[in-house]
């Protein structure tokens, strides 16, 4: 992204397509000055993007530094391009005495009119990619650890054969940056388990995972085909955190069958959990899926429990209006085999 352009009053009319933006939208006369600054001040389309791009992510980040960082400038540079649009407002758009960042009000009516040029701007590119028959630029996926660390490196070989002029960028995070990441438009779609039901996305279930007991190789489980619930009572059992939707299921499976384990720790990911298990910690309950390379390197034990009903559900997320790439939908269909057949969660 380059140093912020100064005004140049001699570049023509602004672009003909600006003024539809507000069209259906009561902006309020914050946003209408930031949409004339917009349309007088930065002409090329490019420009308008990128600025618009770094207010939405300073807005998501709640952080100048990360936002600049994403944009490829300086924090210097950040700092500025902000200074001069609240100049040219009028308005202080950032609150700079709260930790993280803040938007004022007049920075939440500028953060949500960018986040609609910048979407705007994304439909028209995949519109015009549709008429072209082409299948390029890049595809964003936000996914939990679990399953991107998993999963994608397959998915990631078998999309690099169907689209191969197509970056996939894949940011690993925990499950409410992912819903985070899908709704403010820096991920196309979104990997989760326990899938929660939200109006403004679409929610395809993928998979249910069987859950096994993890154990260390040395454990006394070790050499068992098969548990019952009532064995794991006293045992020292690795933890989720309790924020962690996954620790809310397991409590009350244990709940269900009178299980009373000892947390030995508790950790806010899957892979943290696993290497605690490998070191002896205790045992835990995991997905299978999560720990085979674990198992393959002799690092750890699946051991499979008698409760069919203890799954790990899966879900793909997109935000319901966004319109998909080709290259988007060529990356679902390459899941959809793996999808169950039923219907896609409103």
């Amino acid at each position: 992204m380059s140093e912020l352009p100064t005004a140049r009053p001699d570049r023509g009319p602004a672009p003909p397509w600006f003024p539809n933006i507000s069209r259906n939208l009561n902006y309020n006369a914050i946003e209408i000055h930031g949409l004339d600054i917009i349309r007088n001040t930065y002409y090329s389309e490019e420009v308008i993007f990128e600025e618009c791009r770094l207010f939405r992510d300073v807005a998501h980040t709640r952080s100048l530094s990360r936002a600049a960082q994403l944009n490829g400038i300086s924090q210097s540079a950040a700092t500025q391009h902000i200074q001069q649009l609240e100049s040219k407002m009028g308005v202080e758009l950032l609150d700079r005495t709260t930790r993280p960042l803040g938007l004022t009000a007049a920075g939440r009516l500028y953060a949500d009119l960018c986040r609609d040029v910048l979407r705007r701007g994304e439909d028209f590119m995949a519109s015009m990619a549709d008429l072209k028959g082409a299948m390029e630029g890049t595809f964003r996926i936000a996914s939990i650890y679990s399953i991107g660390l998993t999963e994608m490196p397959r998915l990631r070989e078998e999309f690099a054969r169907v689209c191969p002029g197509v970056q996939l960028l894949v940011e690993f995070l925990r499950p409410n940056k992912v819903y985070d990441a899908v709704l403010s438009d820096h991920a196309d779609i979104g990997f989760i388990s326990y899938p929660e039901p939200n109006r403004d996305l679409t929610v395809i279930p993928w998979r249910e995972e069987q859950m096994v007991v993890a154990a260390y190789p040395s454990h006394p489980f070790a050499g068992r085909t098969l548990l019952q619930p009532d064995e794991l009572d006293g045992q020292n059992f690795v933890a989720f955190d309790q924020e962690v939707t996954i620790h809310r299921e397991l409590e009350r499976f244990f709940r269900e069958n009178a299980i009373e384990v000892s947390i030995a720790a508790q950790f806010d990911n899957i892979q943290s959990i696993k290497e605690a298990v490998a070191q002896g910690a205790g045992i835990s309950i995991l997905p299978e899926r999560s720990i085979s390379s674990e198992v393959e390197q002799h690092r750890l034990l699946a051991i499979p429990l008698d409760a069919p009903e203890l799954v790990r559900p899966t879900a793909i997320i997109h935000r319901k209006k966004k319109k998909l790439s080709r290259a988007g939908l060529e990356f679902l269909q390459l899941i959809r085999s793996e999808v169950p057949a039923a219907a896609a969660m409103a």
